[in-house]
């Protein structure tokens, strides 16, 4: 549910990089914000929990154009991926989106890949979100990993709705760009749609 401030006549709308811990979404969120131009970007915050940050980023892109004389700033943030920041990741998902998977490819973590995208459906549930009606995109990470997990597995353990997804080496900045390009394109198609300002 994207937030309209008049004052200053913009539209800030919330991405929210979800997925199991360690699977790559504070790297995906760290290259975006080294890459954005300092003028075009707020502060990176970072709130640090025992195990993993969340982080927490705003961004003014000069390429989405206006939506009715109205600028968009998107709002990037991770979510801790332990089930014990339950309560964290119900708090952050609020309001959100669009939502970009991170899945992780090593055959080791697929567990863990899997807890994670069931947690996701269910706390996007408890807050009267349909996942299938959610702006949501897959980024398969880690890719260059030896012994990786097949796309086609990734794809039919996660993806049965056939929403888009990018394969990616995060730490390399690989597939990041793709990734957040077709999520904000994805929110700006709803927004131009919707009844929004």
């Amino acid at each position: 549910m994207s937030f309209i401030n008049y004052a200053t006549r913009e539209i800030n709308c919330k991405i929210i990089y979800f997925g199991p811990g360690l699977s790559g979404k504070t790297t995906n969120v760290q290259y975006i914000y080294e890459q954005t131009q300092q003028e075009q970007r707020g502060k990176l915050v970072t709130l640090s929990t025992e195990n993993e940050r969340t982080l927490f980023f705003d961004f003014l892109p000069l390429s989405v154009g206006d939506i009715r004389g109205y600028q968009t700033r998107f709002h990037l943030y991770t979510i801790p991926g332990q089930t014990f920041y339950e309560v964290s990741r119900q708090f952050i998902l609020k309001g959100v989106d669009g939502i970009v998977f991170v899945a992780d490819s090593q055959p080791e973590r697929m567990e863990a890949n899997i807890e994670s995208f069931e947690g996701l459906e269910k706390t996007l549930e408890k807050q009267g979100y349909d996942l299938h009606k959610v702006p949501l995109v897959f980024q398969y990470n880690k890719r260059d990993v030896e012994n990786a997990v097949s796309i086609r597995e990734l794809e039919a353990t996660f993806n049965s709705m056939r929403k888009p997804y990018f394969e990616a080496v995060a730490n390399r900045g690989q597939g990041v760009m793709e990734t957040l390009q077709a999520i904000s394109q994805w929110i700006i198609r709803e927004l131009k749609g919707g009844n929004k300002p």
